[in-house]
C-alpha cells in the first residue's frame, strides 16, 4: 500500500468512526460533545473512541491507540473535564466550545491526521 492509500484508508475509517459517534445515543456520549468535537477540523481528523461517556482521541486508526490527546468528560453538575492520560487534569471548562479548544492547544507536536495503523507506527 502506497502512503497516499495509507492516508485514504486512515481518513475513510476515521469518516465511519465519526458518524457512528455522531449518531450515538445520549446515554452513550453527550450529543454536544460529539459536535463541538467534530466542528473543530483539527479534532475531526482523530479517530474517535467512546467510553464511559467520554469521548478520546487517538492518533491512529487501531489499537493500541495513542493515549497523547486530551480525553474531553462531562462533568456531573455541569461542565466539562479535559485530561490526559499520565499527566491528569487540563482543566475543568464551562462551556463544551472552551473544552474543545483546551484539546486543541494540548494536542502533542506535530498532530495531524490519525495514521492507518497502532500507536507503534506513530513517529
Amino acid at each position: 500500500m502506497s502512503a497516499q492509500d495509507g492516508k485514504s484508508a486512515a481518513a475513510e475509517t476515521v469518516a465511519l468512526a465519526w458518524q457512528r459517534v455522531l449518531s450515538l445515543e445520549e446515554d452513550l456520549l453527550a450529543p454536544e460533545i460529539a459536535r463541538a468535537a467534530y466542528a473543530e477540523p483539527r479534532l475531526r481528523e482523530l479517530f474517535p473512541l467512546v467510553s464511559h461517556g467520554a469521548l478520546t482521541l487517538s492518533r491512529c486508526t487501531r489499537s493500541p491507540w495513542s493515549n497523547d490527546v486530551p480525553t474531553l468528560y462531562r462533568r456531573a453538575g455541569g461542565g466539562y473535564v479535559v485530561i490526559r492520560y499520565g499527566e491528569g487534569r487540563l482543566g475543568e471548562p464551562d462551556t463544551v466550545e472552551e473544552a474543545v479548544a483546551l484539546i486543541v492547544a494540548n494536542l502533542p507536536a506535530g498532530c495531524g491526521a490519525a495514521v492507518d495503523g497502532t500507536a507503534d507506527d506513530l513517529d
